[in-house]
């Protein structure tokens, strides 16, 4: 071919995110006029190289395919008010342009080698489920530095509850001891049933360490011991850089779980009054009415989720009955939404504080998303293999 089509489409797509990088952290808004016409200007790319090719009609379905799969994937996390409508599309036109990336469909740009592995990696899914894997993990370490400067600089008072990790490690060891026993556990099993299945490895340490930390406390703390001990024996260098990693992981993890969760919310949250409100600020919660009351919904997904895992009942995954106000979705206020909160509050159904979060833009990590799946690869693929070459 005259003309490279795969290099093409990854200029465009590299452009087109570092346009919505930008657009996303001066303005807060992806454009359509950016993301709809990548959508087509992909599809057609596509068919031009599948038909000019010696590739197959089907890859070209495939394309399609794969572009709509994204699309509906990132219409559930727009539901669910992760996504902005905006994160939706440009991951749409990135699936689009790039619906594959792997030798001989897409060349990569650059191939080397670091110890044995290929790079890029290559996953055995899609190239773009890749991209959004890439792009989540992108915005964690992002989100964490975010949050943790806002607690420095205007929330001070959260530094008590972001360090409770630190203060907890008496809880924190015992937990390193749980996970380790359980660990031993897993290596002698897998290694004696000769299995070599990295997820299948890590749910049995899951599982083992659940139910170790269930354990009557006596009968715990000798089982522990017992597996510590045998660790110890066996492989003491191991065991011991094990156990100080799991520690300090644990710790880590505590402390951004704190960042995510509670510290996270009261950060990235403001309280104004309902004549400051202004069109695209995202609510904090969604707002009902039943039985002609009014009443605010402020949990997320996640915890109904988790509700309905400690309960059983399915039911606490739907959010509550009634008609649906304001939705805290990442598409934020409409005109019509701050028109009804000030009709609410005229009639006293509602207070004169509205609690707004701040959003945290997403194109950002999307680009760097896209520069580790090119030139790096799939981020989770290579964890995989890390794990595997540590424990087997």
């Amino acid at each position: 071919m005259l003309v490279n089509i795969p290099l093409i489409t990854i200029i465009i797509a590299v452009v087109a995110c570092v346009y919505a990088s930008y657009s996303d952290l001066k303005e807060g808004v992806i454009r359509n006029k950016l993301t709809f016409p990548l959508i087509a200007i992909g599809i057609v790319l596509n068919a031009i190289y599948v038909f000019t090719s010696t590739a197959s009609i089907f890859l070209f379905i495939e394309c399609v395919f794969v572009t709509g799969v994204i699309f509906a994937l990132g219409y559930i996390f727009w539901k669910m008010g992760a996504w902005a409508g905006g994160d939706v599309k440009l991951f749409t036109a990135l699936a689009a342009l790039l619906p594959f990336y792997a030798i001989p469909l897409y060349p990569p740009l650059v191939t080397y080698q670091i110890l044995g592995l290929q790079f890029p990696a290559e996953a055995i899914y899609p190239f773009p489920f890749t991209l959004i894997i890439n792009s989540i993990l992108s915005i964690l370490p992002f989100l964490l530095i975010y949050v943790f400067y806002i607690v420095i600089k205007n929330k001070p008072h959260l530094m008590g509850e972001l360090t409770s990790p630190i203060k907890d490690y008496k809880k924190n060891i015992v937990l390193t001891l749980v996970v380790t026993s359980a660990v031993t556990l897993t290596y002698t099993l897998t290694k004696q049933l000769n299995i070599q299945i990295i997820l299948l490895t890590l749910i049995l340490i899951y599982l083992l360490s659940f139910i170790i930390s269930k354990i009557p406390n006596r009968i715990k703390a000798v089982l522990i011991s017992v597996l510590t001990v045998y660790a110890l024996i066996t492989n003491f260098k191991i065991t011991i850089t094990g156990i100080v990693l799991i520690f300090i992981s644990l710790i880590i993890i505590g402390i951004a779980r704190k960042l995510l969760t509670s510290v996270s919310k009261e950060a990235l949250q403001d309280n104004y009054k309902i004549s400051e409100l202004k069109e695209g600020m995202i609510p904090a919660y969604s707002i009902f009415e039943k039985d002609k009351k009014v009443y605010v919904d402020d949990q997320s997904f996640m915890t109904r989720v988790r509700n309905a895992l400690k309960t059983g009942n399915v039911s606490l995954i739907n959010p509550p009955k009634g008609k649906l106000l304001v939705s805290s979705m990442a598409a934020g206020l409409t005109e019509k939404d701050i028109n009804l909160l000030k009709e609410l509050k005229n009639k006293n159904k509602i207070i004169d504080v509205f609690r707004i979060k701040k959003g945290v833009p997403f194109a950002p990590s999307i680009l760097i998303g896209l520069l580790i799946s090119l030139f790096i690869g799939d981020i989770a693929f290579i964890l995989e293999k890390i794990l595997i070459g540590i424990m087997y």
